[in-house]
């Protein structure tokens, strides 16, 4: 109660110095909290031979130089993700860059893949030890001669403090990016990332992160190449450069990713499609616009094995965590499932 007192207070100051001040006190507070409390076993979720305790993950972009994973970790998520982290630093896009729409329940941001790049997190992770589940988000630099080069030197440097890698292509806020998404580039890129992991004698979890501003054919193609290199997993999905009429806020006119509410409908919409097209052969997580039990449980019942938020944590405080878990329990139940894998799917059967 106490820490979404915090986040309330938080929500006064400007969107990204309210960030940067969330950041600072869990790195402050990271030694002090206790270990959350040990999951009920129902919620544990394996995917791509990682046993998750709960399926509820942090989305990247909230850690993005991989500042407080252990922190995020004792406030009960079932994993995180930290990125996304380009091979060299950069500022990103100009200020402002990242807007509340609180009547809307969402944020608009243009960030453009601000960090202290690889290296920089390379020797924070090197520090931290193994402990809980972390997958690291990669992507390119802004002005990177060779993108899809980029996304290998990251990998490289990145994978040993990884759990899973995941490869962000969808990101609106960097000009061409989700370009990579196209057919012959993608099977450039999934091709080149597999054969740098088998070189390196790896077996880490390849995730692709996805736009949901996709038209079915992008998805077939999407589908057919995660399928055809042997990635594990799909992540469904990143902001959206649309804007639903139902939107009120004034920064409704900002351009960047839309993220929050009124990305629910979209991205699980586009979840359910991407379900359909790769059944149990892949691991899906789905993300956008999950701000309660519900609205999880929505998401594994189109296909998802595990969930990730990040704007309703903004909104609602670290508490939202429990909540979700607790809702899902009560969920599982009432349809009947022992385990949340199996609700997997269900809406499919």
């Amino acid at each position: 109660m106490l820490m979404d007192a915090g986040a309330a207070l938080l929500r006064c100051l400007p969107p990204e110095t309210a960030h940067r001040a969330t950041l600072k006190l869990l790195r402050m507070a990271a030694p002090l909290l206790p270990a959350a409390a040990p999951d009920d076993p129902r919620l544990a979720v394996t995917a791509f031979g990682l046993t998750f305790p709960n399926p509820i993950g942090l989305a990247a972009g909230f850690d993005k130089d991989a500042e407080v994973p252990d922190a995020m970790l004792k406030l009960g998520f079932g994993f995180v993700e930290c990125g996304s982290i380009t091979p060299r630093p950069q500022a990103g896009n100009p200020r402002p860059r990242l807007f509340r729409l609180a009547g809307d329940h969402a944020v608009i941001n243009r960030m453009g893949f601000n960090n202290g790049g690889m290296d920089r997190a390379a020797h924070r992770l090197a520090r931290r030890g193994r402990r809980g589940i972390l997958g690291i988000n990669i992507g390119a630099n802004k002005d990177s001669a060779d993108r899809i080069a980029d996304y290998r030197i990251a990998f490289e440097r990145l994978a040993p403090f990884a759990d899973y890698i995941a490869i962000n292509v969808s990101s609106p806020n960097t000009p061409g990016l989700r370009g990579l998404q196209n057919k012959d580039e993608l099977a450039r890129l999934l091709g080149l990332l597999t054969e740098t992991r088998a070189t390196m004698g790896q077996n880490l979890p390849l995730l692709l992160k996805i736009a949901p501003d996709i038209d079915d054919a992008a998805m077939d193609d999407i589908a057919n190449a995660a399928l055809t290199f042997g990635i594990e997993g799909l992540i469904v999905g990143n902001t959206t450069v649309s804007r639903p009429a139902s939107l009120m806020s004034a920064h409704t006119v900002e351009t960047g990713g839309l993220s929050g509410a009124p990305l629910f409908d979209l991205s699980t919409h586009v979840l359910r499609a991407v379900r359909a097209r790769v059944g149990s052969k892949l691991v899906l997580v789905g993300v956008g616009g999950v701000s309660s039990g519900k609205q999880a449980y929505a998401k594994i019942r189109a296909g998802a094995s595990l969930v990730q938020l990040y704007t309703a944590l903004a909104y609602q405080g670290p508490g939202l965590v429990a909540r979700i878990k607790k809702d899902l329990l009560s969920l599982l139940a009432s349809d009947g499932f022992a385990a949340i894998s199996d609700a997997v799917g269900a809406d499919h059967r």
